[in-house]
């Protein structure tokens, strides 16, 4: 679904130089869940937006069921991690999920179907008629997350989304996520600095170096396909999978060039 080949990101403005991303290149298949992590500062954001059509690379290219990316596509979405800035405080929460809609040929009543049907999807069907700054961050959240499922994309961009909201609250998201994805056979790129969440969200992870960016690692999660916050994270193998990802980015910080692409066999 998603062809990343040898993307490069270099940002140049007032003399300077810099080199986000040197040479990416992974694939992400149809219906697949793929967590990216890395160093702090390692051009995670910078990724996504290239892959989202939001940033033109400096070289490489993206592809979307083969063809280029050169824009934002009409079968992806983008779950911003900021959603107080993503989401219109002016607008009651259904008309936030409907704005992406209008830019499709829809009747009024299929919009307002897919509106009803992404808030009961995330438990907010009764949210239509709030305004966003009536709800709280994990509920904002979730409104975020709506509008993109109403939007019915191929491929699901999520950007740190749960970064602002607390412990418990991410958890319920995390699930929330997972729960979507199976239901809803979504391609999902999830971009998060936190190594237990992507082990846990993920069916594949990709372990980034430190900036300028390549992917120094593939890591797959063989862990149950039914997941939950208690078991799971106190599994054997939980714990197995989160410490290679671990060594993996402190390598990374200190330089170290790993090009393991195996996951760590059981012990």
């Amino acid at each position: 679904m998603l062809d990343v080949r040898g993307l490069r990101k270099v940002y140049e403005g007032s003399g300077r130089h810099v080199e986000a991303v040197r040479d990416l290149t992974f694939t992400v298949a149809a219906g697949e869940l793929v967590c990216l992590v890395g160093p702090s500062g390692c051009g995670k954001t910078t990724l996504l937006k290239c892959v989202g059509g939001l940033l033109e690379p400096t070289a490489g290219e993206v592809l979307l069921a083969g063809r280029k990316v050169d824009g934002p596509p009409p079968g992806m979405a983008f779950v911003f991690q900021e959603y107080g800035r993503s989401l219109f405080p002016w607008m009651r929460v259904g008309q936030n999920v409907e704005l992406p809609l209008k830019q499709k040929d829809l009747g009024k009543a299929r919009r307002r179907g897919l509106v009803a049907d992404a808030l009961a999807s995330v438990g907010l069907a009764d949210a239509a008629g709030a305004y966003p700054w009536q709800l709280s961050g994990g509920m904002q959240q979730r409104v975020a997350i709506a509008r993109a499922l109403a939007y019915e994309p191929e491929v699901l961009l999520m950007d740190e989304p749960f970064a602002a909201v607390d412990a418990q609250t991410r958890a319920d998201l995390e699930d929330l996520v997972r729960r979507l994805w199976r239901e809803r056979g979504i391609t999902v790129l999830f971009v998060t600095h936190d190594i237990d969440e992507a082990v846990y969200l993920g069916e594949r992870v990709l372990v980034l170096s430190a900036s300028p960016t390549v992917v120094q690692e593939q890591l797959k999660v063989d862990l149950p396909a039914e997941r939950d916050q208690l078991s799971t994270r106190v599994a054997p193998r939980f714990a197995e999978l989160r410490t290679h990802v671990y060594e993996r980015i402190q390598a990374a910080k200190r330089g170290v060039a790993t090009a393991r692409t195996d996951t760590p066999p059981l012990r």
